[in-house]
């Protein structure tokens, strides 16, 4: 259900790449020094978007680095750090943990147990440290479970949930700019849970799984469909031009006007995801 939120690569200029690309590799790095260089498996262009925000909002001091690490040894990359980018390495092993755990239950499979297997033992610190987003995570996916195998002919209600979700995840401290945040990310939330069930609609069509554009019976009506993500992703970013943001504004635009609409297409059409542009 992850991997929307990315950028337009094609669109940002040299510099702009090497930042993005310095977030999502300090992501990687916390994960690896937090959890485990397992848990990078679940590694994911999302929070580095998240971190690129709050990064923008509070503008904290950052570390920076280049040492050679396991998955690059011989073209070292430049990572960055500060708690913000911590913030998204905790959020991305406990959205993998839940994420896998749904999967297992779903289908089952091996590679499900055993990737909750590699999230799962490090949850329990990130709980601690982050009680209100790993609850809001666990009861989410919760109620989201109940409403798909109550096969819920409203998409409103499954995408709302997730999007409450990912709202919470969008509020690191409850301050100034915790609702404006909140409603970003329940926004944001809502298109991701719709561009996938959109995306997905003929393979749950075959194997007879949920899906909340079934669940309605209209048959296959992509027009209609792209009106809700539009009206989705229309909130969010009117949610996101409410923050004063100035630091890293272009990336974060290209990902919300652009990279987000790419990565639907593409996934439509059954391409792979670009997220390995990083050589670029």
């Amino acid at each position: 259900m992850f991997g929307y939120v990315m950028a337009n690569l094609q669109e940002l200029n040299r510099p702009q790449k090497d930042r993005y690309h310095q977030v999502y590799c300090g992501i990687c790095r916390q994960i690896r020094l937090q959890c485990s260089s397992a848990a990078r498996l679940g590694l994911s262009y999302d929070m580095a978007f998240l971190s690129l925000l709050l990064m923008s909002l509070y503008e904290p001091e950052e570390q920076t680095g280049k040492p050679a690490c396991g998955l690059h040894p011989l073209r070292p990359r430049t990572w960055t750090d500060n708690e913000y980018i911590c913030y998204g390495a905790c959020m991305n092993v406990a959205l993998g943990y839940y994420n896998a755990l749904d999967d297992y239950r779903d289908e089952g499979g091996l590679r499900a147990k055993v990737m909750t297997g590699i999230f799962g033992q490090d949850l329990e610190q990130i709980q601690v440290r982050y009680p209100r987003q790993c609850s809001a995570i666990a009861s989410c996916l919760a109620r989201l479970n109940q409403l798909e195998q109550e096969g819920c002919q409203n998409p409103d209600e499954p995408a709302g949930c997730f999007g409450e979700l990912l709202g919470e995840l969008f509020v690191y401290r409850e301050d100034l700019w915790a609702d404006t945040l909140r409603q970003m990310g329940q926004a944001l939330g809502r298109f991701i849970y719709l561009a996938d069930a959109a995306v997905d609609y003929r393979r749950d069509q075959r194997k007879k799984q949920y899906n909340p554009f079934l669940a309605m019976g209209t048959g296959e009506d992509r027009a209609r469909w792209e009106q809700y993500l539009v009206l989705a992703m229309g909130r969010c970013t009117d949610r996101y031009e409410r923050l004063p943001l100035v630091q890293d504004k272009k990336i974060l635009d290209n990902i919300l006007y652009s990279g987000v609409w790419i990565e639907y297409r593409k996934r439509q059409r059954g391409n792979p995801s670009a997220q390995e542009e990083q050589d670029d």
